[in-house]
């Protein structure tokens, strides 16, 4: 990893632009891939995506999320994308308010006088 990558790495991703966000986990991505002796076929293989979809995936060209996780699984990082989007609750009211958008299906249209 290159001294800025490892910069933006250390700094908080809420500062960071998407593409560099895209470039920060594609080469971690590869990092771990290669830290676990695997080839981009092993990976691909095991996980049931061509070697093309691992290899856009690594460059940080579009594939479908679904093969994102199933890279996670196989490098064995599932846990991180556990956490992704997970409800922020640190009150009671952040609690019910969660509760009570989890029974709805859609969000209401904002009326074009907000």
């Amino acid at each position: 990893m290159r001294f800025k990558d490892l910069t933006l790495d250390m700094l908080n991703l809420t500062l960071a632009r998407p593409d560099e966000v895209l470039k920060l986990l594609c080469t971690r991505l590869r990092q771990e891939r290669l830290s676990q002796q695997m080839t981009q076929a092993e990976v691909a293989a095991r996980a049931g995506i061509g070697v093309g979809t691992l290899s856009n995936l690594e460059a940080g060209r579009s594939v479908a999320f679904d093969s994102v996780v199933r890279v996670a699984m196989v490098l064995g990082r599932l846990r991180e994308l556990e956490q992704l989007f997970l409800p922020q609750l640190e009150s009671l009211d952040d609690i019910l308010r969660y509760e009570q958008g989890a029974q709805r299906q859609r969000v209401k249209r904002k009326s074009a006088d907000a």
